[in-house]
């Protein structure tokens, strides 16, 4: 069985733009079941735990923004993976504390799969339209978002793999805020 459960979290700026119930039918209009719910306005220490600093993540990004600028002829000054990687994860954490958020857990057959296509690239410039970050993003890019030294504002955070999605499922929900219950569509999964 391919059943699995992810999270979302729709940031502030969905929160604030008013775009809950647009990005919320998406899901559901797929066939995910919502199993949790909440708003919730994280404090310095679930930021941090959420967008946790590891030595591959931290390379990979110093890496993928380090090539940015230097295709576009911009200086990096950064020398040190560990130390971009945790300006970064300062930066998410901010965001995450801008303002309350929604914490969702949707199931599913192939869920997280299912969310991050639905959710759409991380940078929403690159977005294809029907996505949510492509039809509902403002006009946002790397670019802009480094030369006002902050994070993309992108809506949506999806959780990436199962190992993620568990671990960010344990830290945002208790075990009984999780529920299970039946819908007609079950019967087909």
């Amino acid at each position: 069985m391919h059943t699995e459960k992810t999270l979302i979290l729709i940031k502030h700026d969905g929160l604030a733009r008013n775009l809950l119930g647009k990005i919320i039918s998406r899901f559901e209009e797929t066939g995910l079941k919502i199993v949790g719910m909440k708003m919730i306005w994280a404090d310095e220490s679930l930021a941090k735990k959420h967008y946790v600093l590891d030595e591959t993540w931290a390379k990979n990004v110093f890496e993928k923004t380090k090539t940015t600028h230097e295709r576009e002829g911009k200086p990096f000054t950064y020398k040190d993976p560990l130390e971009f990687g945790r300006l970064i994860q300062s930066w998410n954490s901010e965001f995450l504390r801008e303002g309350p958020v929604i914490a969702v857990v949707l199931q599913g057959p192939h869920a997280i799969e299912v969310v991050r296509k639905f959710v759409g690239s991380t940078e929403p410039r690159q977005a294809a339209p029907g996505t949510i970050r492509g039809d509902f993003a403002m006009i946002e890019s790397y670019a802009i978002a480094n030369s006002k030294a902050r994070v993309l504002r992108n809506l949506v955070h999806a959780s990436d793999t199962p190992e993620n999605a568990k671990r960010e499922i344990e830290l945002w929900f208790s075990p009984n805020e999780i529920h299970n219950y039946k819908k007609e569509i079950d019967k087909y999964f």
